[in-house]
């Protein structure tokens, strides 16, 4: 492995390892793999490792040439290293169900989730991983609130690797023109005659400081800046990208200095691994042609644990790859805190303001609380007209948001009887809404579905499927399931988005829900008839954090349902009467 002192060709550091990886066939090759993929076994990639793919193909993980060997996998896992000793910090696994008909030194093919053929696989290498021993060193938990703990939880439990043959990369439709690859965004920066490029590597719309920043980074370092946004698998509840790359679009073109200037799309999927993520990012940049990378607090932060705790510090990815960057040949630039100075109308870095000068700023929280949920208009000094605009229409107020209301509890807890309950009180409040029962669901959408856990779990993430399709189109949903797994709730949350997803435990202890019985579940559970019953012989992991506790002892199902009305209008989810009447005054007024 190079570092930071290997020569340059064309004046842009060299990819990481000295080459980019190109596994992409030629026309004749394809040709004959597509006559050999008819007759092989299939898979069907996840999304996930539908942009691992890709990556692999394009170059974007030099110097890897396949999804990772054993000795690859685990010493990543545990020294952030590859085999041979180049640091490399993230796995990249292909896990595969067991029994899926896979053998050693056979071919497979490789499909998208729609079925399109992508490439083959000479398979070399097929092992078994633990979950908890890969959670804890990269991710440094096996908390399930962390979005990829929890879907881990789902994957197979065999990895994959072997040469790959890639006959087509996957399909995109949208901004073709900015998806370019690493040898394409190369040729680029080459054409704009500056050795020195700054990737930005951003999963929300650009506002003023970023815009500041970015221009500031590019200064300093006399060179070009990457804009190089994930347009692959972000953190869950993350506006999506179509919103965003309209946005970059706009501020690109408008704003930016296009000669030193180029935005091109990446799709990643993100792990959320934060400290080690960072370092990732900025190995990949470096396969784009950069040679500085802007990392800012909490970078690829998953948010708080279950006990309400941040997963890494705020400096920690900052740290890291401060520590390493020589090695892997990447400047790390600080993303500074920057506020706005009102009355000299421009930003300057917070430690550099004098004691007692007026500033202004907006955090996350603000923008997400008090402008975009309340359907007020950001500030022109915080964002560009061009974003307030796009944001205003993709973002209803908080009351037009879909919302998932996510009842879990042992059978007859009472779960449905509340929400039969909540459904009539949601409707006077003028909110339609969407029931889905888990006896209902497992009559209809999960028919021939047993009680294992392996078929209760798909049964709970179909439930979370539809539910955050209602919630995507700002639909309301209640969930009434046992869902008796923290791990597959956690991955229902962030299907839907966790600002949109409130966790409702019905706390109905087990020997009350045994007396009430209502359909003598319980009772044939008892005499050995039904198998993997939630409280007899299989457990019930209970929420660790839920955003309400219900118990059925002492409240009555009328008394819970409007816990839980109180609970939506203190989220902002619905109007309270004195808003509803402040609306009729603007109306009347205005007429």
């Amino acid at each position: 492995m190079q570092t930071d002192n290997q020569k340059r060709k064309s004046g842009l550091i060299e990819p990481y390892g000295g080459k980019l990886i190109n596994l992409v066939a030629a026309r004749d090759q394809a040709e004959e793999l597509i006559r050999r993929a008819t007759r092989l076994p299939s898979i069907q990639l996840s999304s996930r490792s539908l942009c691992d793919l890709e990556l692999l193909a394009i170059g974007g993980y030099s110097p890897l040439d396949r999804f990772m060997r054993q000795a690859d996998y685990h010493r990543v896992v545990e020294e952030m290293r590859l085999a041979d000793g180049a640091l490399f910090p993230i796995p990249i696994t292909l896990p595969v169900a067991d029994g899926a008909g896979i053998e050693v030194g056979k071919e497979i093919a490789l499909r998208s989730p729609n079925n399109d053929l992508l490439a083959v696989m000479r398979v070399e290498e097929a092992y078994s991983w633990d979950l908890a021993h890969e959670a804890r060193h990269v991710f440094r938990t096996t908390d399930a609130r962390h979005p990829l703990v929890a879907e881990m939880h789902s994957w197979g439990k065999t990895y994959l690797s072997g040469p790959v043959f890639v006959i087509a990369l996957p399909k995109h439709y949208d901004f073709v023109d900015i998806r370019l690859t690493p040898a394409q965004v190369r040729s680029k920066l080459e054409a704009m005659g500056f050795p020195n490029v700054v990737a930005f590597q951003t999963r929300n719309p650009l506002h003023r400081v970023h815009e500041e920043l970015t221009k500031r980074a590019a200064s300093e370092i006399e060179g070009s800046l990457l804009i190089h946004p994930v347009v692959g698998m972000t953190r869950p509840g993350d506006i999506d990208h179509f919103t965003r790359v309209r946005i970059y679009r706009l501020l690109a073109k408008k704003y930016y200095d296009t000669r030193r200037t180029l935005l091109s799309l990446f799709p990643l999927a993100m792990r959320m691994a934060g400290p080690r993520e960072a370092v990732w990012h900025a190995i990949i940049r470096r396969n784009y042609g950069a040679n500085h990378f802007i990392v800012g607090r909490d970078h690829a932060g998953p948010g708080n644990d279950s006990k309400g705790r941040p997963f890494y510090g705020p400096y920690d990815a900052q740290e890291l790859l401060q520590k390493v960057g020589n090695e892997i040949g990447m400047k790390m630039v600080p993303f500074k805190e920057l506020v706005y100075l009102p009355r000299e109308r421009h930003y300057e870095e917070a430690d550099r303001v004098p004691e007692g000068k007026e500033v202004l700023s907006l955090s996350g929280t603000q923008v997400r609380d008090e402008y975009l949920a309340k359907g007020r208009t950001l500030p022109p000094w915080f964002t560009r007209p061009e974003t307030a605009a796009v944001l205003s229409q993709v973002s209803p107020p908080r009351h037009e948001q879909g919302f998932c209301l996510w009842f879990t509890g042992f059978s007859a807890a009472g779960k449905s009887t509340i929400a039969d309950v909540l459904t009539v009180l949601l409707l006077e409040h003028g909110r339609q809404v969407t029931v889905l029962d888990g006896d209902v669901v497992r009559t209809h959408l999960s028919k021939g579905l047993g009680f294992s856990k392996e078929d209760r779990d798909t049964n709970i993430r179909r439930i979370g499927f539809v539910a955050a399709e209602i919630v995507r189109h700002n639909g309301a949903v209640i969930c009434a399931a046992v869902s008796p797994y923290e791990a597959t709730r956690n991955e229902c949350r962030d299907m839907v988005g966790e600002d949109r997803f409130l966790m409702i435990y019905v706390q109905t202890p087990l020997e009350v829900c045994e007396r009430r019985d209502p359909k003598g579940m319980y009772a044939r559970a008892r005499r050995g008839e039904i198998r993997n019953f939630t409280g007899v012989d299989d457990p019930y992991e209970s929420p660790a954090n839920p955003d309400l506790v219900l118990t059925t002892t002492d409240c009555s199902p009328e008394e819970n349902a409007r816990k839980i009305l109180d609970l939506l209008l203190q989220r902002g989810f619905l109007l309270k009467e004195s808003d509803l009447e402040e609306d009729s005054e603007l109306v009347h007024s205005s007429v």
